[in-house]
């Protein structure tokens, strides 16, 4: 399912107006309501929402690379791990205070990205996927290759004091607040940027891009820098949200439900939408802790039916309204 079909599905309408008037709406009440939650909710909510706001970076890494450039990345979970071992390390071993950690593992994330966007700039479809593949498969091995550095199974412990007399448990809510709040704020000026529609442009018309000067390689390159730089960015909040890192929060299942949080909320990066994609893998494994298997079969489940609802629903759904509408006018 691609940004194209989704666009098609819901496309232009009389009423695109009103819709974007209740969306802005509904982020403006989701971020009141997230701004007064560790004052009035338990503290393991205020913990579960901290995590969800991290990973729905996490799952905004993700939509990025379906948007900008048609491709499904199940590999963000090694940007991920870079950017969270990235602050857990320098803090860790070397005393680097947070705020530094954060911008050097998302600088870290984009460098990766890079690196592994040249070599596979020329890929596209299942093969690139498939690459991506192999890049979210190997993260918990090297991960527990070098022990001396990142501390093997037991990972690295992450102090949330960042400011003193805070508690740790609000600190960690609001860090991932902003965080959060940072890069929706930051996609929302890049989609009306020129690069963005650039962008676009080139995912959409290739051959009036490439006329312009901006090959497709080019914009894999670009679109996979920023997508690593998010998920370096997200790994840094999420491990100042969780208060530690080890090689089992990064395996190729987390990349697997980010895809799923992408996919439930239709590759959006409006506020509520990626925050119900966070929440939405955030919370399940919680509320299903005791019935393990059934976790995936849900996640396998929910991107069945959100793919065949977008792709074959709608579209006939819609297809029939206008016969329907052509034969009232004719008549």
């Amino acid at each position: 399912m691609s940004e194209s079909t989704l666009s098609r599905t819901a496309g232009p309408t009389p009423n695109a107006g009103l819709g974007d008037r209740l969306t802005r709406l509904l982020d403006v009440a989701l971020l009141l309501l997230l701004l007064v939650v560790p004052w009035v909710a338990p503290s393991f909510w205020t913990y579960i929402l901290a995590l969800s706001l991290a990973n729905a970076i996490g799952v905004l890494s993700v939509s990025v690379v379906i948007r900008y450039a048609g491709e499904v990345s199940i590999g963000q979970n090694f940007f991920i791990a870079v950017g969270a071992y990235a602050v857990a390390i320098l803090q860790a071993r070397l005393g680097v205070p947070f705020p530094v950690g954060v911008a050097f593992g998302t600088l870290l994330g984009c460098v990766m990205g890079l690196a592994f966007a040249w070599p596979s700039r020329k890929l596209s479809g299942v093969y690139l996927s498939v690459a991506t593949l192999a890049l979210g498969l190997c993260v918990p091995e090297l991960l527990l290759h070098w022990t001396d550095i990142t501390g093997g199974f037991e990972g690295i412990n992450v102090k949330p004091n960042l400011v003193a007399g805070v508690p740790g448990g609000i600190q960690q809510f609001y860090v991932a607040l902003g965080g959060f709040a940072i890069v929706v704020i930051a996609l929302a000026r890049f989609r009306h940027s020129r690069y963005g529609i650039a962008l676009l442009t080139a995912r959409h018309h290739a051959k009036a891009a490439e006329a312009f000067g901006m090959p497709l390689a080019s914009v894999r390159l670009l679109v996979f820098a920023l997508s690593a730089g998010i998920a370096g960015f997200g790994g840094s909040i999420l491990a100042f949200a969780s208060s530690t890192v080890s090689p089992n929060s990064f395996t190729f299942w987390s990349s697997v439900y980010l895809l799923v949080g992408s996919v439930v909320c239709l590759y959006s990066t409006k506020p509520s939408a990626a925050f119900f994609g966070g929440l939405f893998i955030t919370l399940l494994p919680q509320l299903l802790s005791d019935y393990g298997e059934l976790v995936e079969i849900i996640y396998g489940f929910t991107l069945f039916v959100v793919i065949y609802l977008f792709n074959i629903v709608l579209p006939h759904l819609q297809a029939a309204i206008r016969r329907k509408q052509a034969r009232n006018g004719h008549g």
